[in-house]
């Protein structure tokens, strides 16, 4: 009895041994991977103004964009960048289809519950837009009307929340959201003050504008769960690039504005 007793906690043991190990190999390095492969994916937005868009020439442009080209040059790899939809961008990395997202993503509660964040990069301003003609202040003002969000964002959760009196739209797309408002299938739109600028363009007769700030986010690098030495490499990458200013000018090139202080210098 006591052999066999002795021989099960042998097997257990053994089992723990072999369930570690698959575990350590599960997590492995993605430094390394992404090192001896010469190569970064990275995911990124195609379709939000000045953050990541096709420019005349169908080529992917943006802040974001120019900021993963900066990254795979600094670590000494290729650029493989992968556009995607808004809602794509979690499940993308999730999925190991790409190794980080640069992609306009907030850093929220709920998103780092399933991925983690590099030190912020770039801010995000969220806004409640409509034509000038609309009387609208906050968001008891948003009752009765047809709201249009990008799926999946901050934008869609912030309003969901606060506009209950609304009917929300939601869209796959920053590109699909400013079709639907210049073309009048939503009366509202909350978004970015980039997207604002382009829908601006694409029909100044609507006299759009800012009506009130939601809430403003930090922006960060996303990078799968347990991967500590790629995210201290990442944060390193940022905090030496906010130093030197190149991340700055990055983001003053396409929004017309410096980083705010605080992102400037990371603690």
């Amino acid at each position: 009895m006591q052999h066999t007793s002795l021989r099960r906690a042998a097997r257990t043991a053994i089992a723990a041994l072999v369930l570690g190990l698959t575990a350590h190999a599960a997590l492995a390095d993605q430094l390394d991977d992404i090192k001896k492969a010469g190569k970064i994916r990275i995911a990124t937005t195609s379709s939000t103004p000045l953050f990541g868009y096709s420019d005349e020439k169908l080529q992917l442009a943006g802040s974001d964009v120019e900021a993963a080209r900066l990254l795979a040059q600094d670590l000494g790899v290729q650029l493989d960048l992968i556009p995607v939809a808004n809602a794509a961008r979690v499940p993308t990395l999730q999925a190991n289809r790409a190794d980080i997202v640069v992609g306009s993503l907030s850093i929220t509660p709920e998103r780092l519950k399933v991925i983690d964040f590099s030190t912020p990069y770039a801010v995000i301003s969220l806004i409640i837009g409509a034509p000038k003609s609309m009387a609208i202040k906050d968001y008891a003002d948003l009752n009765g009307k047809r709201i249009g969000v990008t799926r999946a964002t901050p934008n869609d959760t912030l309003t969901t929340q606060n506009a209950k009196g609304a009917e929300i739209m939601r869209y796959e797309d920053d590109a699909t959201l400013i079709t639907s408002m210049v073309t009048g299938q939503v009366d509202v739109f909350s978004s970015t003050p980039s997207n604002l600028q382009e829908m601006q363009k694409k029909a100044p007769g609507k006299n759009l504008e800012m009506k009130f700030e939601q809430k403003a986010f930090d922006l960060g690098i996303a990078i799968n769960k347990n991967q500590p030495r790629l995210k201290e490499w990442i944060d390193g990458w940022v905090k030496t690039n906010m130093k030197n200013g190149k991340l700055n000018a990055i983001y003053k090139k396409y929004h017309g504005r410096d980083l705010p202080v605080a992102v400037q210098n990371p603690a």
